[in-house]
């Protein structure tokens, strides 16, 4: 088959997406805590044929800025943070096929408690769960979740290697055929193919038995976002559908060879992930229509926005140092969560200290500086550069107001897409697994990777 892109519906449980402004956009829906809200966008992902729905998460509000949340309340800046997979599950009700994908931290949960609500989820949906892999990021999450602190960035993947062997071991204790359901006999299923975990390791250790069944796409999907070189390994190591966030052509084929010689490097085969880049993309019937949206779209951000993302990302309180002090080189080492914001401050600023301000300029966070505006025609164009030049596998939508932002991707992207033979005109098949092109996993297959790659 012709290689075809992948689609990602980006969203957030709470007041907003992704961009804080996004609420304050006079089209957005205003019951962003209700079920119908989350419906009416998961019929549109799904009429749209895209491949997943997916929900980052928190375990905090943004408060790391002037270690205060009073401006987050005040300004709706993502404040509001419900739980991702109950939210999944009321959108997996009115759609048949759409994929259902969310975060859930390594860091703050047990790793039985994790396998057992997305293999709940996936048995209940047919099929269609994902889950996205986090360590989660700053010392507000700690604090909820009854820690002094963040631990440390390098810390986390580890403990995080060792999870997914957990939640992996624990899917893989039911083998296919283990059920029997001879109501003659009164044999519910095998003994002999439903075993015990027993794990024992450095963080963790979990007993078992498991108590979900496997899916008929055998576990859910695995999703990762890691950014910085440990992240990247451990993406290598474990992830079929890979976030990145490259704002170019260039920086986009660096990431994506990186990631996936990582993958080769893990004794997995590369072709089975897919590299999704996060784009915002603000698009009408004609390239005009969509530059008139994108002029309100810029009317709606303020610094505080930019600052408080930040600071929640990085772990690091830019209310501490003037917004125009360069920041010491100690400060920016202290500096934990997505380091790759840190990272890709200082290369495309081209300073070594650079300041907070240069931190909102050059980072794009709570911002929409690098929408893709257009037509039509203007956007397919970007979108199969990148996707033909090997700079992703497909694209993360996200969105500037809700649901508009989505239905005009639907109703003026899509098609364009489809026309071109570069997006599917319907779905493979039920399962998350089938409509992306992804093998069904072996019990136990993961088992056999090299691990010099993720060490």
């Amino acid at each position: 088959m012709t290689r075809q892109m992948a689609l990602v519906g980006f969203l957030q449980a709470q007041n907003c997406t992704n961009l804080p402004s996004s609420w304050r956009h006079p089209e957005s829906r205003e019951d962003s805590m209700s079920a119908d809200y989350y419906q009416e966008i998961a019929r549109i992902l799904e009429a749209g044929k895209f491949h997943m729905a997916f929900f980052d998460d928190r375990l905090a509000m943004p408060d790391r800025y002037g270690n205060d949340h009073a401006h987050t309340v005040e300004y709706g800046i993502r404040c509001v943070k419900m739980d991702p997979l109950i939210v999944l599950t009321t959108m997996g009700m009115v759609t048949e096929k759409l994929g259902l994908g969310a975060t859930c931290s390594t860091t703050y949960y047990e790793p039985f408690d994790v396998a057992r609500r997305f293999a709940t989820l996936d048995l209940m949906s047919g099929g269609r769960a994902g889950w996205n892999v986090v360590t989660s990021l700053n010392d507000g999450e700690a604090l909820n979740m009854g820690k002094d602190s963040h631990p440390e960035h390098d810390s986390r993947y580890d403990r995080a290697d060792e999870f997914m062997e957990v939640v992996l071991g624990h899917w893989d204790t039911w083998e296919d055929g283990a059920l029997i359901m001879d109501k003659t006999s009164g044999r519910f299923a095998d003994p002999a193919k439903v075993k015990r975990l027993d794990h024992k390791g450095e963080f963790f250790k979990s007993r078992g038995p498991f108590t979900v069944p496997r899916s008929d796409q055998g576990h859910p999907v695995i999703i990762q976002a890691g950014a910085s070189g440990r992240g990247q390994r451990f993406a290598g190591r474990w992830g079929e559908v890979i976030f990145t966030a490259a704002r170019n052509l260039t920086a986009a084929k660096e990431s994506y060879a990186a990631v996936r010689n990582e993958a080769a490097k893990a004794g997995r085969d590369p072709d089975q992930m897919f590299l999704c880049n996060l784009t915002t993309p603000v698009c009408a019937a004609t390239n005009a229509e969509a530059e008139d949206r994108m002029a309100l779209i810029n009317k709606l951000p303020l610094q505080i926005d930019a600052l408080s993302l930040l600071a929640e990302a990085l772990n690091y309180d830019f209310a501490s140092k003037g917004l125009d002090e360069p920041l010491t080189t100690e400060e920016l080492k202290s500096m934990q969560g997505i380091l790759g914001i840190r990272d890709g401050v200082l290369k495309t600023s081209g300073k070594s200290n650079p300041s907070a301000r240069d931190f909102v300029t050059f980072s794009g966070r709570g911002q929409v500086q690098d929408a893709m505006v257009g037509g039509p025609k203007e956007i397919a164009d970007k979108f199969e550069e990148m996707f033909v030049e090997r700079g992703c596998d497909g694209f993360v939508i996200a969105a500037t107001y809700v649901p508009g932002s989505y239905a005009d991707f639907v109703r003026h992207v899509v098609p364009e897409l489809q026309r071109r033979g570069l997006f599917q005109k319907d779905y493979r098949g039920k399962t998350l697994r089938e409509n992306l092109g992804l093998k069904r996993p072996a019990v136990g297959a993961w088992k056999a990777q090299p691990r010099d790659a993720a060490e």
